[in-house]
């Protein structure tokens, strides 16, 4: 069967195992002569399927018990509001780092609901790198700390968080979570778009400290309150029960590769190849991030001029490559190498870097 060599930033690659498995099931799940898209959300078939999702969530990223798990619709945009409606109190500021785009973007949308303050930014820089923070600049009294883990537009990564025992800390890891082990008790509230690593779009997924529930104002509407969610296993209304079933395959896959630490190495061992592909090439290809910032999810780079790139990409499609072109916002060339993406499609890439240099 052809599978293509999906580079795309996402909706992005999933494994080849887990579509095969969900093939098998679309027509009729566990005997029940339904798709597991026709289930009822309220039956005992897909309440298996939901709490294996939460079950192996926190296995494979060892979330303690004082963690709520959500599965949430709206995408990371709707967390960006979600947030500061949930903890940003009215008297209080919520601390934000700049790192790329979608930083950018959660800011913006807190700045319509309280007061907001910048921390660090990396934005002077073209975002080539994680910005440097002072952490004795965030008051104690801060509502919380706001990161985004990854930057897919610009290819950069926090190898190393913040940490201020007074100040909860909140993260976007829609496109990095279960890349790389997690201590997750360094966090209040991790969210995470499903569409890299964990399955497809339409699920996200929320991991908040409990305590951090208190906040929530009784006054949300109940589908912008995360104790909607928390009181009734994320099955207030209908979920998307087809988005979770492909979560809980995707988790059951990673398991089944060793975990976190395994996953972690092979994705190393991918970025590695492209990286070297650009650091050898003398030039011809540039690099966007600075080398103690670089992403190991999405490798950002250039050619000499945009007449090369506009080749190098034209090319690239003839050979089978999809998503290599950047973001519309900067240009340039991207591939985003998430966990399904395999370890030989990789190998060509890099192959095909070397020989497009050496022909040009």
């Amino acid at each position: 069967m052809y599978r293509a060599l999906n580079f795309n930033a996402g909706p992005a690659a999933l494994p080849e195992e887990v579509l095969k498995e969900a093939e098998k099931n679309l027509l009729n799940f566990s005997n029940t002569g339904m798709g597991i898209m026709e289930l009822s959300h309220r039956s005992k078939e897909y309440q298996a399927v939901h709490d294996q999702a939460k079950t192996l969530l926190r296995k494979l990223l060892a979330i303690p018990d004082d963690y709520e798990v959500l599965f949430i619709q709206g995408g990371a945009s709707l967390q960006f509001s979600m947030i500061p409606m949930n903890l940003l109190g009215k008297d209080q500021e919520a601390h934000y780092i700049l790192s790329g785009s979608w930083s950018e973007k959660a800011l913006k949308e807190a700045d319509k609901i309280g007061k907001t303050v910048i921390s660090a930014s990396s934005k002077d820089q073209k975002y080539r790198l994680i910005p440097e923070y002072n952490q004795n600049d965030i008051p104690d009294s801060a509502a919380y700390l706001h990161i985004t883990s990854n930057n897919t537009i610009y290819g950069t990564q926090w190898k190393t968080f913040p940490s201020n025992e007074k100040t909860p800390l909140a993260a976007d890891m829609s496109s990095d979570i279960l890349s790389r082990p997690l201590e997750v008790e360094q966090f209040d509230l991790i969210y995470a778009g499903a569409q890299k690593n964990l399955g497809p779009s339409g699920v996200t997924v929320v991991i908040i400290r409990k305590e951090l529930l208190q906040r929530s104002s009784e006054k949300l509407p109940a589908m912008l309150n995360y104790n909607t969610f928390a009181n009734n296993n994320s099955l207030y209304n209908t979920p998307p029960t087809l988005a979770i079933y492909l979560l809980s395959l995707v988790l059951e896959w990673a398991d089944k590769k060793g975990g976190l630490q395994q996953i972690e190495k092979a994705n190393e061992k991918k970025a590695k190849m492209l990286y070297d592909a650009i650091d050898e090439s003398e030039g011809f290809y540039i690099g966007h991030a600075h080398k103690d910032s670089r992403s190991c999810m999405n490798v950002t780079f250039n050619l000499q001029n945009e007449d090369l790139s506009r080749e190098f990409l034209h090319k690239a499609q003839e050979a089978g490559f999809v998503g290599l072109g950047g973001h519309r916002s900067i240009g340039g060339c991207r591939a985003s190498i998430y966990n399904a993406v395999p370890e030989h499609h990789v190998e060509k890439l890099a192959a095909f870097m070397k020989a497009f240099k050496n022909n040009n």
